[in-house]
């Protein structure tokens, strides 16, 4: 931030006063200002401004000229009228850079001005946080004394494109070398420039789970870890204990489930990253059904309360949705602390002072849903430097939430954080930044799955979410594997082949396409439209027997896309064995017969082969 005095003399009295524009000056001069701030390679930012200072009464001129930056350590500062150096005295009050120049040349009379430069570098103004830039422009104190305004932003194309940028620049521009971005004072008076950079972020996590089977025999649990969105990529790099399976359930969540002796207590360790993208991308198609439940009231999204119906009656559209939820509802940052009571939409409206992100979220979902556009909720992490919704997991578990709408046209959900809209002004309906982590996804149900950093155990939970800035892993593709078992039904009769396609890579695998040959000819053929890490999918058919059909393959492949395993049947091998059992189960078979029928007299041979032995 920064804020600009005069120093005026009168032309009839020896003092000389500062004076800011709500006093002296802005009656007696007009202040024009044209900034720019041009960024290198490197983040070092050139910053020049162009000063007009016009007089308005003829008794008076301008001596010295204050200018304050709050927050930076400016470098390199100088200052230029006419092409000759003008001195430039710098002074420090905490956290205030003071910069006064004095002016040697008179400029007196109504309309007569002085135009002057005052030049600086900075670092802080753009700074590489992993694989994105991230750029902060001071904003301009209420106090200021232009009355016209005028700021360029001039960014190099090695940055890539702008992720985000707030607020929405007056003009584009670009060159050989850079992009520019302009800014008129309208766009200024309420915001800073904030813009981040780069098609994506990476960050890493380390995730710990805690969790028990109360009851007195085996049991599954079910922890949901970050999963794959339009937004994301999650890479892992371990799970301990290993997972029995990850599956995928219609919200699109990611749940690792584990079998748990009796009352058995374990802590699972998740570890892995996460990359952010600008752009969302289309995953798994999206059914009716999904779409359908995600209209529904639910337990804290009530679309079915007569005053929420209303309001969806004349707010039809997502963004009337979110401007109304960042207008109405107002952040009340000390509720935001661990085990804090969630009010859901219909409180929200009766308590609009007492909000925070949740309650943000509910009455859009509800809005949302009760005008018959599908909407859930999101819960995860938010990177932030804003401490009044900053999430605690610096010292607690305690997550952020925001809305996602389906968008009919682009066929994909679509995330808007009217939470931070509301805190900071800037536009988070149009744009999301590369700082919001999905956790879990909450469409069917608004409670569950619950997120990391809610499976705690014991009267002293302790922190369970841990989230850096990471790098892209060096294992970061699926692996596919195919495993087999082959059963025999009956000891005569078809075996049963079991296959297991299985992932035990780092990411999620998409469109595969298992396909069984049984000795060369296409047998069964399946899709897998997704398969995440640690996941598994079952395959099974009969392979017929030899003895009863003259289909029976010598061979089984089994292939994955790339991936294959060949399956020997082994038929061959023991088809003399088989005929010889069935030869004598049959010849058993009818030796039963005969004598039960009476046909057979074993009494009578056998007497007749001891009398003929004794004969000998």
């Amino acid at each position: 931030m920064y804020k600009v005095y005069l120093a005026i003399i009168l032309l009839f009295f020896p003092l000389s006063f500062i004076f800011s524009r709500n006093s002296f000056a802005e009656d007696n001069f007009e202040t024009d200002a044209s900034i720019e701030y041009k960024v290198n390679d490197n983040g070092l930012s050139s910053v020049t401004n162009v000063f007009t200072l016009r007089n308005l009464k003829s008794e008076l001129q301008v001596k010295s000229f204050v200018f304050t930056l709050r927050g930076v350590n400016p470098k390199n500062v100088k200052a230029f009228e006419n092409g000759n150096e003008l001195v430039v005295f710098q002074t420090q009050e905490n956290k205030n850079t003071i910069f006064t120049v004095n002016f040697p040349e008179k400029v007196a009379g109504v309309g007569k001005y002085r135009t002057f430069i005052l030049s600086y570098d900075e670092e802080s103004f753009a700074v590489k946080s992993g694989e994105i830039w991230e750029v902060n422009i001071p904003k301009i104190d209420k106090d200021n004394i232009f009355d016209k305004l005028n700021i360029t932003l001039s960014i190099p194309l090695s940055f890539g494109d702008e992720a985000y940028i707030t607020p929405e620049p007056s003009e584009i521009n670009k060159d050989t070398t850079n992009k520019i971005y302009v800014f008129d004072k309208s766009r200024l008076v309420k915001n800073a420039i904030t813009a981040v950079f780069g098609k994506s972020q990476i960050y890493s996590f380390n995730l710990m789970y805690r969790i028990e089977n109360p009851v007195n025999k085996k049991g599954l649990t079910q922890i949901a870890i970050p999963p794959d969105t339009s937004l994301q990529r999650v890479y892992y790099e371990n799970i301990d204990p290993k997972p029995k399976r990850v599956y995928l359930d219609n919200d699109g969540n990611w749940l690792a489930e584990f079998l748990l002796p009796p009352k058995e207590k374990i802590d699972v360790k998740v570890l892995g990253s996460v990359q952010i993208f600008t752009k969302p991308r289309k995953l798994l198609a999206v059914s009716a059904h999904v779409l359908n439940e995600n209209t529904k009231p639910k337990e804290f999204w009530q679309s079915d309360d007569p005053q929420i119906k209303e309001l969806a009656s004349s707010l039809k559209t997502p963004e009337e949705i979110y401007k109304f939820v960042t207008n109405y509802l107002n952040y009340n940052e000390e509720r935001v602390k661990p085990n804090v009571v969630r009010l859901g939409a219909k409180a929200a409206l009766v308590s609009p002072n007492n909000a925070i992100c949740m309650e943000f979220t509910d009455l859009f979902i509800a809005i949302a849903r009760a005008a018959g556009i599908p909407a859930r909720e999101i819960n995860g992490f938010a990177d932030t430097d804003n401490p009044k919704i900053q999430p605690l997991s610096l010292v607690a578990d305690v997550l952020h939430s925001w809305p996602e709408y389906w968008n009919k046209d682009l066929e994909t959900w679509i995330p808007v954080d009217p939470t931070w809209g509301a805190t900071s002004g800037n536009d988070y309906f149009n744009k999301l930044d590369l700082k919001h982590i999905t956790f879990v996804i909450h469409g069917s149900d608004s409670t569950l799955p619950y997120a990391p950093g809610s499976y705690k155990l014991g009267p002293n939970p302790q922190k369970d979410v841990y989230i850096a800035i990471g790098s892209l892993p060096e294992k970061n593709r699926p692996n596919i594997k195919i495993e087999y078992d082959l059963k025999n039904k009956f000891f005569i009769f078809n075996k049963e082949l079991l296959i297991r396609v299985t992932n035990s890579g780092a990411s999620q695998a998409f469109n595969l396409n298992p396909k069984i040959f049984f000795d060369g000819k296409l047998t069964k053929e399946e899709n897998i439209q997704s398969l995440p890490p640690y996941g598994q999918h079952r395959i099974s058919l009969d392979i017929p027997s030899l003895i009863f059909s003259n289909k029976s393959p010598k061979e089984v492949l089994v292939t994955v896309d790339s991936v294959q395993t060949y399956i020997d049947n082994k038929s061959y091998n023991i088809v003399i064995l088989r005929l010889v059992v069935i030869f004598i189960l049959i010849f058993l078979t009818l030796f039963i017969f005969l004598i039960k029928s009476h046909k057979l007299n074993l009494k009578y041979y056998v007497s007749y082969l001891i009398s003929k032995k004794n004969k000998s």
